[in-house]
């Protein structure tokens, strides 16, 4: 029989930690708590809920915490979670781990939950013993293996306002310190502009995204998440034709994603606004836009989708765009056929 282990590096977690230990704790041989530099009641809260706490001199670097934590853990199979996470279903899944050989990484789906709303994504957090970590910041696991996708749901509050304020300028910290280093690195310029942008500094985060644009990247992966914030930032800044200019040549790549369309309609419509003579041409691009939407459906499996733009926000945003262009029973039968979730 195969070893589970839960691995964990956490500091200052003492309100989330024991929700996260809980939640595995019945489907997992071991649990490996390795504390960071807490000043609170971590190490204490994780030690009650059965986990083995060992302690780590924070050196700015992840990848060195996460793969001292996955040493001492020593499992056959590692669970790699964060205290701001939980495990929501699939907890049997886990456990039948036991009896399968740990000759593949397992991707599991993690819910963000945010001000507003939720975005689904997978993420390769099932490691067989031996895979180790690389990377300063948004470290990743480094293997040649197969993935496969399991029915594990992880759910994740890390993003609401009072997580982000906490935990704001740390990873601009280490992200400009990587990029010194790797300054071609697309994936971090990405992740850059996206730490920008969760702060509202939507100037900074066009900068860094329009780098990673300039530098080779690939045409799925982070890269569907990318285009649709890239769209938002620029709508916020009113630099509207650029972000048409930007838009056209996605319309391919990006095809499958109503998170583009969502936030192409939102580009477009916003523009109409500040150019009234613009808006006559304008509104059927924006109608066009958010009915891709809903052709296209909600697309959990896409990199950063948010819940509902396949579905009932872009209904909502029709709605409201038909009530606006004297049709008011053809918003009525979209409220009714996509009721707000």
């Amino acid at each position: 029989m195969a070893r589970l282990a839960l691995v964990v590096i956490a500091r200052d977690e003492a309100a989330h930690i024991e929700r996260l230990l809980r939640s595995v704790a019945p489907w997992v041989d071991d649990m490996l708590v390795l504390d960071t530099g807490s000043r609170d009641a971590t190490p204490a809260l994780a030690a009650a809920c059965g986990a083995r706490v060992a302690h780590f001199e924070w050196c700015d670097d992840f990848s060195a915490a996460r793969n001292r934590a996955l040493d001492l853990a020593g499992a056959d199979w590692h669970l790699v979670l964060d205290a701001d996470e939980w495990l929501v279903s699939g907890g049997e899944v886990l456990a039948a781990l036991r009896a399968q050989s740990p000759d593949f990484v397992g991707s599991l789906a993690l819910d963000d939950h945010f001000e507003g709303g939720s975005s689904r994504g997978r993420l390769s957090r099932l490691l067989p013993g031996h895979v180790r970590y690389a990377g300063r910041i948004h470290e990743q696991p480094q293997h040649r293996l197969p993935v496969r996708a399991l029915e594990v749901q992880i759910g994740h509050d890390g993003y609401l306002p009072e997580r982000l304020k906490a935990k704001q300028g740390r990873n601009l910290r280490l992200l400009q310190q990587d990029l010194a280093q790797h300054p071609e690195d697309a994936y971090l310029w990405y992740q850059l502009g996206k730490d920008a942008y969760v702060y509202e500094d939507y100037a900074a985060a066009e900068q860094a995204f329009e780098r990673a644009a300039a530098l080779p990247h690939p045409e799925g992966g982070w890269w569907l998440d990318l285009v649709p914030r890239r769209l938002f930032a620029l709508k916020c800044l009113k630099r509207h034709a650029e972000g048409l200019a930007l838009a056209e040549p996605e319309l391919q790549r990006c095809g499958d994603s109503p998170d583009f369309f969502f936030a192409l309609g939102d580009l477009l419509l916003d523009f109409a606004a500040d150019s009234p003579a613009h808006a006559e041409a304008l509104v059927p691009m924006i109608e066009d836009a958010w009915q891709r939407c809903l052709s296209l459906g909600e697309r959990p499996d896409l990199p950063g989708a948010v819940a509902g733009r396949g579905s009932h926000l872009a209904a909502h945003n029709l709605a409201l765009l038909m009530d606006a262009t004297g049709r008011p029973d053809q918003a009525q039968a979209l409220r009714h056929a996509y009721p707000a979730g």
